[in-house]
């Protein structure tokens, strides 16, 4: 975007173009006159946990998803980059509200989005949710207990799956599973990066309950290794995450599409598996990511878990309808 040149040095590559990093709200004007907005994804989906629109999608599908993808991505970025006040995130965020609901185009992220809601006839309230949770990381740090953090899950993870299914004309009834899994990968993510998280941007996933329970604060994220009072939060964590990972594991079997039922599979067991990860390691000083070769193998499990469902399910509507 167009705004005034900073210490390149607090970019982090989040906001840029041809001037540098937004610093106050009376800058909304100069964003607003640029010609070629854009945004600089710090990650791409190749890099997620998870296949952000896998080969496994059916072609028709992909550009979609990847419209929604970036359009995430350059949001998510905004909320966390530390160059920004929160009052500046929030105003940047506005404006992909804005740019999405067609009432400017500052936002190139939010373009192709805008254009695939328009041309499926879709709603942007999934988007629209998502910037919700964006805007709580812009201002909020803390999470006192598990239901307050499973209210932030609703809109900063649900919507994805929700989107997804909703491109594919999936029933609603898939909604509960779908929520769990994306819920189950976002805590997933929290564990994995809570120390880069408290180090960076002073913001704490872990429930404040869960640290408290073990005597501790939220400085212990701080360390290069966890101490054996933080690593006992972080199992708990990661604990009360296995249910929505169980619950997660549902989806396969009440998705309609093929593809999609192979893609939600695969999800579903590298979720497993980073789960179980988590459940042994130190997540401040131990891998608790998986490498590209294990990636490959526990999603070809995946696939094969993927086929049981949809050939299983079809097999027993067979036998019943057969019966009836």
């Amino acid at each position: 975007m167009h705004v005034f040149r900073p210490d390149k040095s607090k970019a982090h590559g989040a906001i840029m173009g041809q001037g540098g990093i937004l610093e106050t709200k009376t800058q909304q004007a100069a964003i607003a006159m640029t010609a070629d907005p854009w945004v600089l994804p710090t990650k791409t989906r190749t890099e997620e946990n998870f296949p952000v629109a896998s080969v496994l999608i059916a072609p028709k599908y992909r550009g979609a998803i990847h419209a929604f993808y970036r359009f995430a991505r350059g949001a998510d970025d905004i909320a966390d980059t530390p160059a920004l006040s929160p009052d500046d995130k929030l105003d940047v965020l506005g404006l992909f509200e804005r740019t999405l609901l067609g009432s400017c185009d500052t936002i190139e992220a939010a373009l192709p989005l805008r254009a695939v809601l328009a041309e499926r006839k879709l709603s942007p309230r999934h988007a629209l949710d998502l910037l919700r949770a964006f805007r709580m990381d812009a201002t909020k740090r803390r999470y006192v207990n598990w239901p307050e953090l499973m209210d932030y899950c609703a809109y900063s993870a649900a919507p994805v799956g929700r989107f997804v299914l909703d491109l594919h004309g999936e029933s609603e009834t898939a909604w509960p599973a779908s929520d769990a899994l994306c819920a189950a990968l976002q805590i997933i993510n929290h564990l994995q990066d809570c120390g880069a998280d408290y180090r960076k941007l002073d913001r704490v996933y872990v429930p404040q309950d869960f640290l408290r329970a073990q005597n501790i604060g939220a400085e212990a994220l701080g360390a290069a290794k966890a101490s054996p009072a933080l690593r006992k939060a972080l199992y708990e964590v990661a604990l009360r995450n296995a249910p929505l990972v169980a619950a997660g594991a549902a989806l396969p079997l009440k998705v309609r599409d093929f593809r999609l039922c192979l893609e939600t599979a695969v999800i579903a067991r590298l979720a497993k598996k980073l789960h179980a990860l988590l459940l042994a390691r130190d997540p401040l000083s131990d891998n608790v990511h998986l490498t590209k070769f294990r990636t490959f193998i526990f999603s070809s499990f995946g696939i094969a878990d993927g086929l049981r469902a949809f050939f299983g399910l079809r097999r027993i509507a067979a036998a019943q309808t057969g019966g009836a």
